[in-house]
């Protein structure tokens, strides 16, 4: 029964609990990756004393890290400035609109800060070609 309804009535919102459900699937397999990190910065970065591949591998570690703190804050901030907004500004620009400023545009961000912070790291890192 309970699915029965939930067919019918989250049949025009199909695409947040998808939404939701990738990113939930992507946090676990975030989570589940870290580990594979730390292995390889042990396998290939200290047992080898390889410091250009720490470095790197490192600075992806913190870079997403950074990333996805900065995208949660975004996100905050966000949507406490939506809650300010009256309901005659909610009705100019419509529901939508902050809906797609938390999610895209703040992905967007978070993208950029991650190849800002993970670029000059792993550049420094490469071996220069003479």
């Amino acid at each position: 029964m309970l699915w029965g309804l939930l067919r019918v009535y989250l049949k025009r919102y199909s695409k947040l609990p998808m939404a939701v459900g990738f990113f939930q699937m992507s946090q676990s397999i975030a989570s589940l990756f870290l580990p594979s990190l730390n292995a390889d910065i042990s396998d290939h970065g200290i047992a080898k004393g390889d410091i250009g591949h720490i470095w790197s591998v490192g600075a992806l570690y913190f870079g997403a890290k950074t990333a996805m703190s900065l995208g949660r804050d975004l996100r905050g901030g966000i949507f406490h400035k939506v809650g300010e907004f009256s309901e005659r500004e909610v009705a100019s620009f419509g529901a939508p609109t902050p809906i797609t400023h938390t999610t895209n545009d703040v992905q967007q961000v978070q993208k950029f800060v991650l190849m800002a912070c993970t670029m000059f790291v792993s550049a420094r890192s490469l071996p220069l070609a003479v």
